[in-house]
């Protein structure tokens, strides 16, 4: 459950595109704290903070923070739209939770963009990748743009990991790099809000323009190292909707041979299980070329039983290593950069030159 602290923020360490981090003097002496001035308002030295330490105590992946759920003393102001209609959306996200967000969504009657999502059925064949996890989000944007340049790119957020948008510093660095964002089901804070992955992936294409949409979850993924208990392996649900809508489902694969967790290491399970057991159409799996031989042998032979379900496609890789060093943001996946799991990021680059390949 929660674990509650009060403090009084000390001072405003640096703001991104919706949050902002803070120091915190508290009883058990300065944390360090993140805000989401859109749901809480905007902290400033002095104010007093309510915050949640539960699983900064327990030290998981929140960055080290604890979160700011209220600044009591000074309440932000109400939203200017009329709050009793749904003029300004009735997208209830976080619901039922004290900090539930009400949005507009992409496709509800006050929405601009109402009548051509009312029109979509289809993703005219357009690629999309995923991924299991957020890291591979600029990766598979720098194996896109290596070959496409002028690719529109759209992010569709799901909402396995973090819920706001705001949390990913990746995101804030792409936004230049983006057509745009969409934070589906329970995710929110991206430039389009949508109820599902579905109707994410046809604002994708048809609001935004996207010529290929990538689909990962937020930052902060939730794993339990048990076959299925990995947010992650959604992304089978992924492929699924994609090939409903007509879209071309890409998978982009987990590969390591750096992660010191055997079960992550060739190719991760979290891929296997996603690819190999949810994911009921048919996808194109990027396997990249020029990996050590050893870990290429790994990874043929852990693909092997996909092929019939799978189209495994041998991408080459020349010139993605200075497509991956040339990204606007710093890559990172669970701590280690491009040169401590270079292979990591070459596959999900791989993922997206691929789909750059199936753009007419």
């Amino acid at each position: 459950m929660v674990r509650w602290r009060s403090g009084t923020v000390l001072s405003v360490r640096r703001d991104w595109r919706g949050a902002c981090e803070l120091d915190v003097e508290t009883p058990d002496g300065p944390l360090r704290a993140l805000a989401y001035p859109h749901l809480v308002g905007a902290p400033e030295p002095g104010d007093r903070v309510l915050l949640n330490v539960g699983a900064l105590v327990m030290g998981l992946g929140t960055g080290g923070y604890a979160l700011v759920v209220a600044l009591p003393d000074r309440l932000p102001a109400d939203p200017p739209a009329d709050g009793a209609t749904r003029d300004s959306g009735h997208l209830v996200k976080a619901r039922y939770t004290p900090l539930q967000a009400i949005l507009l969504g992409v496709d509800e009657e006050a929405s601009p963009h109402r009548e051509v999502m009312a029109a979509a059925t289809s993703l005219d064949g357009m690629p999309v990748v995923t991924a299991d996890l957020h890291s591979a989000l600029p990766a598979i944007l720098a194996g896109i743009h290596a070959d496409r340049p002028d690719a529109a790119v759209a992010y569709v957020m799901t909402d396995g990991g973090a819920l706001p948008a705001w949390f990913s510093r990746t995101l804030d660095g792409l936004g230049g790099h983006l057509a745009g964002t969409v934070t589906t089901g329970q995710s929110f804070g991206g430039d389009l809000e949508a109820s599902t992955v579905h109707t994410g992936l046809l604002a994708a294409r048809h609001v935004l323009g996207a010529d290929v949409a990538i689909v990962a979850q937020g930052p902060g993924n939730l794993g339990t190292g048990t076959t299925w208990g990995f947010s992650g392996v959604a992304l089978g649900e992924a492929i699924n909707a994609i090939a409903v809508l007509g879209g071309r489902p890409i998978g982009s694969l987990r590969i390591s041979d750096a992660d010191g967790r055997d079960r992550h290491r060739g190719v991760s399970h979290h891929s296997l299980t996603a690819y190999g057991k949810v994911a009921l159409a048919r996808a194109d799996l990027a396997v990249p070329r020029g990996l050590a031989p050893h870990l290429a042998a790994d990874v043929d032979a852990a693909l092997a039983p996909l092929g019939a379900r799978h189209h495994l496609v041998s991408v080459a890789t020349e010139g993605l290593d200075e497509a991956l060093r040339a990204s606007p943001v710093a890559l990172s996946t669970m701590g280690r950069k491009l040169d401590q799991d270079h292979s990591y990021f070459l596959a999900a680059a791989a993922a997206g030159r691929h789909a750059a390949a199936l753009l007419p």
